[in-house]
Parts: structure tokens; C-alpha cells; sequence
């Protein structure tokens, strides 16, 4: 069943949930390319600065929707369980990461040309959902190296089994935490993929 009309819809419900918390201080950071969206609803309603954070996903061999970890600025993160569990040999990753290397450095280059300062000040890092949370917490560990203050993860929906590291995420604000979570598209009527066009477009009206 959808909780939410599309990712602008998420956005401002989970905005809603943000009221107070984030602090005059705070931007909001999109995890490319659907995330965006979200963080943009999120930055409109709460009037805070919008920008970006580039993840990719390291998805499996076989089944790329499963990821077996990710990649951000100055961050790799693997769970090695995941790799036995998608029966990924050291090969096979060194292949996926090259390839998420280079579109890596190439949605830098389009989504992070001028990378807003984080040192000092809260980051709201702003997903349309998790899944596994690898993309999510790659992108809080990178602005952590960054130096940003305090991290807030904030996601429409998530597994209610899952929550994030303390030593990547200062706080978690998450309305919808679903006991028979399947995947992120299925709590959305519109899950369209976002084009670089819309995202380049929503970061520079942020």
C-alpha cells in the first residue's frame, strides 16, 4: 500500500517531522538522484539551504537492487556478509566498484561542482527511503570527514528492523518504519526515476 503521491509528497511529511530539530544552522544534503526530490520539499519547508551528497551503490553481481555495500567522497563501506550472501568473490567487487568509481566522479563533477562547506554545521541527509542503508550511511560518514557537527538522517521510510550506526548518524527521524518492508517504491504511487536534468535543476533553485 503507498504512503506517499511521489517523493515531493515524502518530503513535506518528512519535514514536518523536522520542524524544530534541524536548527537554523542546518543544510540539507539529497542523496542523488530520487533523494534530491525529497531534500528539495524538505529544504522548501523548512526554509534551510539545499545541495548534495553523492553515493553510489556497490549492488551485487547477479542482483544489482541488493547491495552489498557503498561508495561516497573519501568513504568505502562493505559488509563483508552481504558479499558471501550475493556469492561475490574479490573479483567480481573490484569490477562493480570501478565502474561506480567513474559515475561516481561523474555525478561529482554534475551534482557537486562548488560542494557546500559542512564543516561546523548540522547535515540533514535526506534519502526517498532505505532499503539496506549502505547509500545512506556512506553519505553521513563522508560529511563526517567533512566536518559537519552534528548528522541527521531523515528518511520517509525504512524497515523498522533497521537504525544507523551512532557513530555516523547523530539522529534519526524516520515517520513510516515499516514491519513488512519489501522495497522503497512500493510506499510510492509515482516512483519515476529522476533524471540528472531535475536534479541539476532543484539544486540550483535551492
Amino acid at each position: 500500500m503507498a504512503l506517499f503521491a511521489d517523493r515531493a509528497h515524502a518530503g513535506r511529511e518528512l519535514a514536518a517531522e523536522l520542524t524544530g530539530a534541524a536548527g537554523t544552522d542546518a543544510v540539507v544534503f539529497g542523496i542523488p538522484r530520487g533523494g534530491v526530490v525529497t531534500a528539495a520539499a524538505v529544504a522548501g519547508e523548512l526554509g534551510l539551504p539545499l545541495t548534495a551528497v553523492v553515493v553510489r551503490k556497490l549492488g551485487a553481481t547477479r542482483h544489482e537492487e541488493f547491495a552489498v555495500g557503498a561508495i561516497a567522497d573519501g568513504v568505502r563501506l562493505v559488509t563483508r556478509g552481504s558479499l558471501r550472501s550475493a556469492g561475490m568473490s574479490a573479483v567480481d567487487l573490484a569490477h562493480v566498484e570501478a565502474a561506480e568509481h567513474a559515475e561516481l566522479e561523474r555525478r561529482m563533477r554534475a551534482f557537486e561542482a562548488s560542494p557546500f562547506d559542512a564543516a561546523g554545521r548540522t547535515a540533514v541527509v535526506v534519502d526517498d527511503g532505505v532499503a539496506t542503508g549502505s547509500t545512506a550511511i556512506a553519505a553521513c560518514r563522508s560529511l563526517r570527514l567533512r566536518g559537519a557537527s552534528r548528522i541527521i538522517l531523515a528518511v520517509p521510510v525504512a524497515p523498522a528492523s533497521w537504525a544507523p550506526p551512532g557513530d555516523a548518524v547523530d539522529e534519526f527521524v524516520c515517520p513510516h518504519r515499516m514491519q513488512d518492508f519489501w522495497a522503497v517504491g512500493e510506499y510510492y504511487d509515482d516512483f519515476t526515476q529522476t533524471s540528472d536534468a531535475e536534479v541539476v535543476r532543484l539544486l540550483a533553485a535551492g
